[in-house]
């Protein structure tokens, strides 16, 4: 079975930087799209980033653009997501997703098929 393990998260102030890290087990990530989401108390889970198969290609949500990295590590089968400049409106739990290779879109969360317990994001002002 597919297996996602997000890990990097914690309390930090505004301003600081963190690394999530998505460790995947049972697939290579080199063969598959794969994304950040985060869902925020109270709000429905949205799309942060999202690497290509090839690595070539990256989009970001307009909201984090500038201030989020997502890459990969094919050696280390291991997706990550460098977050600069926190704010408190990041605060939420952070998923990493594998897309459902029948699918074409990127954003929408019934495009993917696998995903992590997620990791708490949590920012203090």
């Amino acid at each position: 079975q597919v297996q996602l393990v997000e890990s990097g998260g914690g309390l930090v102030q505004a301003g600081d930087s963190l690394t999530l890290s998505c460790a995947a087990s049972r697939l290579t990530i080199s063969s598959y799209t794969m994304a950040w989401f985060r869902q925020a108390p109270g709000k429905e889970r949205e799309f942060v980033a999202v690497i290509s198969r090839s690595g070539r290609n990256i989009y970001y949500a307009d909201s984090v653009k500038g201030r989020f990295t997502i890459s990969r590590d094919t050696a280390k089968n291991t997706v990550y997501l460098q977050i600069n400049s926190l704010k408190p409106d990041d605060t939420a739990v952070y998923y990493c997703a594998v897309r459902d290779p029948s699918s074409s879109g990127y954003e929408r969360v019934d495009q993917y098929n696998y995903w992590g317990q997620g990791t708490q994001v949590t920012v203090s002002s």
